[in-house]
């Protein structure tokens, strides 16, 4: 993008967010961005082509120190929740497989053990998991079940001191490579959560094969036939839906910087390739109407950055409400959408080769628009709260 002019103006940061940042915030994203540049960029696409992702990968993150950050103990590095944000559109600025490799591990299974587990499963899962030596996955989603997790199928019954669970679990990021398995299930007793150690007889987690978004991810499938865990498997603190949905809400926030993230990185990808494309004796970048678009994507960008900081302040003061992320998510993914689908016009031809990432990104957006909630309910939880009826229930 441009250079700041004589007067300090940056374009690349319009509306000087940075000066809304704290030292440490900018240096905790200096790093992430660092290693993304470092680690993740030059190598993505071709994870991307083959639908891989190193296993290697998240001790590389632990040693980074995003796995579990916003949390509190047990080797987590306890930032804010904005600081968190931050490292999020970092990594999904370089794809949405990283950052929801990390949005997984911490928001989802890590912090299902720390907010409903015991002290003795805390010490037992939580330290490795923040090295990324122990992997986890969580598993909520049904092949009938994805925006209506109450109509889950998955069943567990005492059977003595022990828990049989009975169940097929869809879409799980990390879960062909997960050492443990947050499993929600039915219960006489309501809906339970349960580590599942990925070695246990009849818990088997076969690789979903044949995307055309988010492969540099690995996305399984999780059945559970006759599985057999003791008692102290049970995340012993919640019985109802609040257990999962606590833990949605806290990956759903991430979504909403990252989205941020691969947006700016399709702006980026986008003026710089209209000022190096000549067509008709200049430089595109020199078109009245490709500046038109530029300019539209830049506000997306900037509005979507400011939203996320905006609920990254909320939550560290303990006010964000679950509404207000739906709004950010719904908000940050369309918009990201949106400038991934205009920065591929830009690029013509070249939008949809791998050697550009604009593709990528738009291709993966495609999922994050889906997951963690799609647009459809985000908006049903805006309107019920603006109106005071709810739609889907």
């Amino acid at each position: 993008m441009g250079k700041a002019d004589d007067g300090g103006f940056d374009p690349k940061d319009f509306l000087d967010i940075d000066h809304l940042l704290s030292d440490e915030e900018r240096d905790i994203r200096a790093t992430v961005r660092s290693f993304v540049t470092d680690r993740v960029v030059p190598h993505v696409g071709d994870w991307f082509e083959t639908a891989t992702i190193p296993r290697e990968l998240p001790r590389e993150l632990g040693k980074l120190g995003v796995l579990g950050m916003h949390l509190d103990g047990y080797g987590c590095a306890g930032t804010s929740a904005t600081a968190y944000g931050l490292a999020c559109m970092e990594l999904e600025a370089g794809d949405s497989g990283v950052r929801s490799m990390v949005s997984v591990q911490g928001s989802l299974a890590m912090y299902a053990i720390w907010r409903w587990g015991s002290e003795e499963q805390k010490q037992r899962w939580l330290p490795g998991m923040a090295t990324g030596e122990t992997v986890g996955c969580f598993g909520l989603t049904e092949p009938d079940a994805g925006s209506d997790p109450g109509a889950m199928r998955t069943r567990a019954r005492r059977d003595g001191a022990d828990w049989i669970i009975d169940g097929r679990k869809m879409w799980i990021t990390n879960g062909s490579i997960a050492d443990v398995a947050v499993v929600w299930a039915g219960t006489d007793e309501g809906v339970r959560g349960f580590l599942v150690p990925s070695g246990t007889p009849g818990f088997t987690a076969p690789e979903i094969r044949r995307k055309l978004s988010l492969r540099a991810s690995v996305t399984s499938e999780l059945v559970l036939d006759g599985v057999r865990v003791p008692a102290d498997a049970v995340l012993p603190e919640v019985s109802s839906l609040r257990g999962p949905l606590s833990c949605l809400n806290e990956a759903r926030y991430g979504i909403v910087w990252g989205a941020a993230g691969a947006a700016r990185t399709c702006l980026e990808t986008a003026v710089r390739y209209a000022g190096e494309r000549t067509a008709f004796g200049k430089p595109i970048a020199g078109t009245q109407i490709q500046q038109q678009k530029l300019a539209h994507m830049a506000l997306e960008v900037n509005r979507a950055t400011l939203l996320a900081l905006h609920l990254g302040r909320l939550k560290d003061a303990g006010r964000l409400r679950p509404e207000q992320i739906s709004m950010g998510k719904l908000g940050n993914v369309n918009a990201a959408l949106d400038v991934a689908r205009t920065a591929r016009q830009i690029l013509g031809a070249n939008g949809i080769s791998l050697e550009y990432p604009v593709i990528r990104h738009m291709n993966n957006l495609e999922s994050v628009v889906t997951y963690e909630g799609t647009a459809d309910v985000h908006a049903l939880v805006i309107g019920g709260a603006l109106t005071g009826v709810q739609a889907f229930r």
